[in-house]
């Protein structure tokens, strides 16, 4: 197998493992509530599930993010925007990989610099993975193997901008950020899960 197809292999297995660890961590996690609690309290410091999410679900999937990320680029290298939009998947598995380095406090609420980090890592993932999506959708439409999914990346881009908006918002009446989260993670893995299969099949 090249290297170039088992890195587009990457962009299978990173949300496949991702979405796995957070069900799995979060059904090991007793009381724990996708709907009010944030996916970083599975992998908060002293959490009995924090190696689980701290090791493989933030910094092992952010690596393979990495890799998918240069797989793109040695398989279609066309110009700038190619590059930039595959630098932003880099940079999402970056910022995944510096959360699970830096830990949140218990319940993600303390301020220390580790929590300071944390936030600021998972902003950075979060900020260039939906305009990751964004921009691909824009990009599919000059590349005719993968046109058919411009409107499904720039729609998971667009869902997740408004979740996360909807996450962060003090006044929201509704009460369940962490549901916000998971959608916005969801629908970008799904993306980028539909993304590498599509490539995959395309590419010999």
């Amino acid at each position: 197998m090249s290297l170039r197809r088992l890195g587009l292999y990457c962009g299978i297995a990173s949300p496949v493992l991702w979405l796995g660890l957070i069900a799995i961590a979060g059904a090991l996690r007793p009381g724990f509530s996708h709907a009010t609690q944030f996916i970083s309290e599975l992998g908060e410091r002293g959490s009995s599930t924090e190696a689980m999410m701290r090791g493989g679900g933030f910094v092992f999937t952010g690596f393979l993010y990495l890799g998918f990320a240069a797989g793109l680029l040695a398989t279609l290298r066309r110009g700038w925007m190619i590059t930039i939009a595959c630098l932003l998947i880099a940079v999402d598995g970056i910022g995944r990989m510096g959360a699970g380095v830096f830990p949140c406090d218990p319940g993600c609420v303390g301020v220390s610099a580790t929590q300071d980090l944390h936030k600021l890592f998972a902003t950075i993932g979060f900020s260039s993975g939906i305009l990751a999506a964004i921009l691909w959708g824009i990009l599919f439409r000059r590349l005719a193997l993968f046109a058919a999914l411009s409107w499904l990346s720039i729609g998971a881009g667009a869902v997740a901008l408004v979740s996360l908006l909807l996450m962060s918002w003090s006044g929201n009446p509704l009460g369940v950020p962490g549901l916000f989260e998971h959608l916005a993670t969801g629908v970008l893995s799904i993306w980028l899960l539909v993304f590498a299969t599509r490539a995959c099949v395309i590419v010999r």
